[in-house]
């Protein structure tokens, strides 16, 4: 690497390329040793769509690129701090769509959020539910009368009901009963990393950022549902369902991944995180965006006929966010309405639309 900028990665280019497959093998520390990959992601394009204009006009700094690369060289985290609106999300969606990387697995924090969210979640009231009907059927004819024990009828005795039908071990189907969530999809083995956004992570109660250190450190995680009935299920393995929607074979009840995931954690700034995490995560503060990347912001959501028309707003947005906290979004909702309604008063009603987030309440 001896001239600047060769080893980056995602370069900012907004052009999908093959470049990712020249990321060299990862840190004796960082190496994932997962299975091979089971997933799939044939919906990619449209769920990107989106997205996708907005990925392709996104121009990052040269501090923000270097700290992106830095993350997928060293497996690690990105932590993205900065005012709302200042591009954290469209981030992961730019790098999901320059390298290939399929749909962006979101993660939206609320205070109520635990780590079993984004791992997976078990339906233990459907599965006994399921379990009580089968039982049921099995042991009562077609008239609603027979041995419970199953022999009455057509049944052969031990392994069969009334009607015939065969007894079958619960423990078989408890994969129907299992999901994973986003951060447990992303684990799931691989031979391309997928990328998951954990939104506003600043937002969750306090145990959260804890909560996550040792599996984004480690890469893997248990399933104990899954985990105590291994040894019956055939050839350990249970099909659960993914995020995604599709469905993949989780061996022995652990999921370890192989590649891993490019991970985007965005927060608000609205409270600071235990150094542990700190230390795990690469850090990237966004700054305020200037006229040209707010212009292009515009432009990306708007067209280039509404950036034009909405340049004078863009300027004052600009000088009234060097001494208030105020939001993109709310830029963009002022543009859009000044623009399609064309009021008299555009002026004022692009005031009352991009009212400051720190006033008084």
């Amino acid at each position: 690497m001896s001239e600047p900028g060769e080893w980056l990665i995602y370069r900012g280019a907004g052009e999908p390329h093959g470049g990712i497959s020249q990321l060299p093998p990862p840190p004796p520390w960082r190496d994932f040793a997962g299975g091979d990959d089971t997933s799939s992601n044939g919906s990619a394009d449209r769920r990107l769509g989106g997205y996708r204009h907005e990925a392709e006009l996104h121009r990052p700094g040269a501090e923000e690129l270097e700290m992106i690369n830095a993350a997928l060289y060293l497996r690690r985290p990105l932590l993205v701090t900065g005012s709302p609106g200042a591009g954290k999300s469209t981030l992961a969606h730019s790098v999901a769509h320059e390298l290939g990387l399929g749909r962006v697995l979101r993660w939206p924090i609320v205070s109520r959020s635990t780590l079993l969210d984004g791992l997976y979640h078990y339906d233990a009231i459907a599965r006994l539910q399921d379990v009580q009907i089968a039982a049921h059927r099995a042991s009562s004819g077609p008239d609603g009368t027979g041995d419970a024990d199953g022999t009455g009828g057509s049944g052969t005795g031990t392994g069969t009901g009334t009607g015939g039908a065969e007894y079958r071990d619960p423990s078989a189907d408890i994969g129907s009963y299992i999901r994973l969530g986003p951060l447990g999809t992303a684990l799931l083995p691989s031979v391309l990393p997928r990328v998951l956004l954990i939104d506003e992570l600043d937002k969750s109660d306090i145990d959260l950022p804890n909560d996550l250190l040792n599996v984004l450190e480690e890469g893997e995680f248990g399933i104990p549902e899954l985990e105590r009935i291994a040894d019956r299920l055939p050839d350990g393995e249970a099909e659960v369902l993914t995020d995604d929607g599709t469905k993949v074979k989780v061996k022995g009840g652990r999921v370890q991944c192989k590649a891993f995931p490019f991970v985007v954690l965005t927060s608000n700034g609205e409270r600071d995180f235990p150094a542990p995490l700190m230390r795990r995560c690469i850090h990237l503060e966004l700054g305020r965006p200037d006229h040209q990347r707010l212009a292009t912001f515009v432009r990306a959501h708007l067209g280039d006929e509404a950036a034009r028309a909405g340049d004078d707003l863009i300027a004052h947005f600009l000088e009234r966010s060097r001494s208030e906290l105020i939001s993109t979004d709310q830029l963009l909702n002022a543009i859009y309405l000044t623009d399609a309604a064309a009021p008299a008063g555009r002026d004022r009603l692009a005031d009352l639309l991009i009212q400051r987030l720190d006033r008084p309440r």
